[in-house]
């Protein structure tokens, strides 16, 4: 068994550090605009419901709390996903282990084929290669899309911050109708909608908004996290909701399992979905940061995707520059980190991509101008 190949890739940050080493050679030290973690306060209601929970020496519901699944219907009411009140979402241990280990969980297996985005997290085609399954990348339009089992997609997308419209959507169901497949939408970032015309107080539509679905939402999950929203990423929470028969078989596969988040974890999670004030809070300092980002951008020469219209990066290029590598050296002379293309694709249109995100502090962020001027 120990010979058994897994055939995963590299993990493809390590190849970062000689340029990470560089960067904190800087000056004035490194700005790391490259992972996307979060870095400021998780809101006080979070810290004091975990504080309020910590003795806890049972074992935690894989199901959610009461408390924690009526906040969870609360939110999806909001969010506008059309759940019916026996179906509530699904605590998972963070979005990441969702992503990596659903699809195992709902059946695929060696033969069959998954499909993912052409630019994208990286964790969607792992979670093909943990399930045997072959992952094939495919473009957003669906009727291009061959026969697959499950299909992931991305909206607001990671990296680029593309978002796709309700009629969009509703096309990508429509090929899941025919081909009786799955399509599972990773929504992390919903909430963090710029120049969005379709976003609402939740973010953009859902995959499972009854515009796209027409109130079925048959062989259709998402994901959601609140680790963007409510600098949340340390606690590890996040949701998995949709399709009943679907949502039956994960409940029962993570029961046995034991994939539970920790209970006072679950009443720190049910405290950001319930109090959303702290949401506007974060996105106005992400706005901020974005703009003077933007700016500083443009102003040193670089191109900013203009279809980066959402989420936590921008998707940056350079005239003349195909491989963003170059990119990748040169912002590490000036100190900041950013995420090359190569880590999210194979077309030459990724390949000569960075992605930059916001996630530094306001006084980091003010700095990216000048340091931008000085290294031109």
């Amino acid at each position: 068994m120990s010979e058994r190949e897994l055939n995963l890739p590299s993990f493809p940050w390590d190849s970062l550090k000689p340029f990470q080493e560089q960067a904190e050679q800087h000056p004035d030290g490194i700005i790391n605009l490259s992972v996307g973690s979060p870095v400021d306060p998780t809101p006080e209601v979070a810290q004091q419901a975990l504080s309020a929970h910590a003795n806890y020496p049972n074992y935690p519901p894989a199901i959610g709390s009461p408390e924690l699944r009526q906040a969870l219907m609360a939110w999806a009411k909001n969010r506008n996903l059309g759940l019916s009140a026996d179906n509530p979402p699904l605590p998972t241990v963070g979005s990441k282990e969702a992503v990596a280990l659903i699809p195992g969980q709902l059946g695929i297996e060696p033969g069959d084929r998954v499909l993912i985005p052409d630019c994208a997290y990286p964790t969607y085609e792992i979670s093909a290669l943990l399930a045997g399954a072959e992952p094939i990348p495919v473009g957003p339009d669906p009727s291009t899309w061959p026969e697959a089992e499950l299909a992931w997609i991305n909206y607001p997308a990671n990296p680029t911050g593309y978002v796709a419209s309700i009629a969009q959507m509703r096309e990508i169901v429509a090929w899941a109708r025919e081909h009786q497949a799955v399509v599972i939408a990773d929504e992390c970032y919903a909430t963090l909608a710029w120049e969005v015309p379709e976003a609402g107080p939740e973010g953009v539509p859902s995959l499972l908004d009854p515009r796209v679905t027409d109130g079925d939402n048959t062989g259709l999950l998402i994901l959601y996290s609140v680790s963007k929203e409510a600098n949340f990423a340390g606690y590890r929470a996040a949701l998995v909701a949709g399709d009943k028969k679907l949502m039956a078989r994960l409940t029962e596969v993570r029961k046995h399992s034991g994939l539970m988040v920790p209970g006072p974890v679950q009443a720190a999670f049910a405290q950001v979905l319930t109090d959303r004030s702290h949401v506007e809070v974060q996105k106005a300092r992400y706005a901020r940061r974005r703009e003077i980002l933007r700016e500083a951008l443009l102003a040193a020469g670089y191109e900013v995707d203009p279809e980066s219209r959402a989420g936590l990066y921008l998707w940056v290029s350079k005239a003349g520059v195909t491989d963003a590598w170059e990119l990748v050296a040169e912002f590490a002379k000036a100190g900041i980190l950013v995420a090359p293309g190569a880590f999210y694709g194979t077309g030459s249109e990724t390949l000569r991509h960075v992605r930059i995100a916001l996630t530094t502090t306001d006084e980091r962020m003010a700095q990216v101008p000048n340091r931008l001027v000085a290294q031109r």
